[in-house]
């Protein structure tokens, strides 16, 4: 069995009348939501990169470029679906994943759960092999001024 793994990153500035989408599920009582072309979920954007990355397959702007109006206000869910299927495609099975969100509000960790079951299901695993994790920014930079939401991921598949 062989094993390669990938790195994911994603950003997007904060907006007001935007709802406020992380790994697939939707924070309610949020003040802002992430601009972005589909539904700007830094989250699930980090992990589909990360997966495309671990199986050599480019990025998420070669799959689903934002020039393409297919995209516009398109799940993430569905986006990572796809990825899925093209890192199966080559052979490759998803054996895990691992995420950060760094924002400085609101409050996620009650969220946790609901994210990891959410992204296991398009990611084709059962949520003990997804792990999201929160931090802040500590007042610095875009994030720590409250500009925007920022996700890092990595993704390990298997042969």
């Amino acid at each position: 069995m062989s094993a390669r793994s990938g790195i994911g990153f994603d950003s997007h500035r904060l907006a007001e009348g935007r709802r406020l989408v992380l790994g697939g599920v939707e924070i309610e009582g949020a003040e802002r939501g992430l601009e972005g072309h589909s539904d700007a979920d830094v989250l699930t954007h980090a992990v589909i990169d990360a997966l495309l990355g671990a199986a050599g397959l480019g990025d998420i702007g070669q799959h689903f470029p934002d020039t393409d109006e297919r995209y516009r206000d398109a799940d993430s869910l569905e986006l990572l679906a796809h990825a899925r299927g093209l890192v199966a495609r080559d052979g490759w099975a998803v054996a895990c994943l691992d995420a950060t969100v760094v924002c400085e509000g609101p409050r996620l960790a009650p969220h946790r759960e609901s994210m990891r079951a959410t992204l296991a299901g398009p990611a084709g695993v059962a949520p003990p092999q997804v792990n999201v994790k929160f931090s802040t920014g500590e007042g610095m930079g875009f994030v720590g001024r409250g500009e925007g939401i920022a996700a890092i991921a990595i993704a390990t598949v298997e042969r």
